[in-house]
């Protein structure tokens, strides 16, 4: 380290101590501190479970999700993309897949911030709240970093390269503690217009109950601004962002369907963890809000 860079990360006191807070996210260390891993890492279970003759919902009860007491046509009757007016009560519409056990939602009070309720099912034994609170240190100490930065008065490209690195790095820590702590669940979004949700998401509603496609998915209703909003989103939820090739299978299955492919948008996959602590397109710290997209698996 020469003498300018000595000057720019601080007095030895000051390094020391951005140390210290730096030893903090370790993914490892604070998921043991936290207790979020019993001994060793987490083990890895399959995402999408073979069939069997007893079926879940983790959505039972719920009266804008599918239930297993109806039938899907009846269900997508009922909830009609196209025409169901969202609201407070109403946020998205949701089907589960059967074949898979999940937290019921009723399970799960408390385990969220406020306005974020809406995520997949959870796994058994996760830990949303433990890592919400560790992502949202990660980004306190990524926006202390680049608020440093910018004081410092190195060049353009000094600051571009530091900046990126410690992006990268807040990223891949935010990450493992998601892994650490069950919050693994992501989901390929595919936008379409009003006049083709409804058939879109009965493709997607059906392939979802036929366990062919992820855990769960779901889409947003009608909104008091689909005048001024062009596309309506879907969501195909997978059970671990980790797992490649469960993602990749779902996106195949989806260009199967004829929902992602050539002269179709490309679509983008988005960690929970990400939704739950505000990464989102435009984010303050300059994150990327997807960690995949179509393309990178072509």
């Amino acid at each position: 380290m020469d003498s300018d860079d000595s000057e720019f990360y601080g007095s030895p006191d000051e390094r020391r101590q951005l140390q210290t807070r730096v030893d903090r996210f370790d993914a490892h260390a604070w998921a043991e501190q936290h207790s979020v891993w019993g001994f060793g890492s987490p083990c890895r279970s399959p995402a999408v479970a073979a069939k069997s003759t007893k079926l879940h919902n983790p959505y039972a009860g719920i009266s804008y999700a599918w239930q297993l007491s109806e039938t899907l046509d009846d269900f997508l009757s009922r909830l009609p993309p196209e025409s169901t007016d969202g609201s407070e009560d109403l946020p998205w519409i949701f089907i589960c897949n059967p074949y898979v056990s999940r937290k019921e939602k009723h399970e799960e009070n408390g385990g969220y911030m406020k306005g974020n309720e809406c995520e997949a099912p959870t796994e058994k034994d996760s830990h949303v709240g433990l890592v919400v609170e560790g992502g949202m240190e990660r980004l306190e100490l990524l926006a202390d970093f680049r608020q440093k930065l910018e004081l410092s008065g190195r060049s353009t490209t000094f600051l571009k390269q530091e900046l990126l690195q410690e992006q990268n790095q807040a990223v891949v820590d935010i990450l493992r503690l998601a892994q650490a702590g069950k919050v693994r669940s992501g989901k390929w979004m595919l936008f379409c217009s009003p006049s083709e949700v409804n058939e879109i998401w009965g493709l997607v509603a059906k392939a979802t109950a036929q366990n062919e496609l992820g855990i769960a998915a779901k889409v947003n209703p009608r909104s008091q601004f689909d005048d001024f909003r062009k596309d309506r989103v879907i969501c195909i939820y997978t059970a671990d962002f980790q797992d490649k090739s469960d993602v990749g299978r779902v996106l195949q299955q989806l260009k199967r369907l004829k929902l992602v492919g050539p002269g179709l948008p490309t679509m983008y996959y988005k960690p929970d963890i990400f939704t739950y602590i505000g990464i989102s397109h435009g984010n303050p710290w300059g994150l990327a809000a997807s960690i995949y997209s179509s393309k990178s698996f072509q």
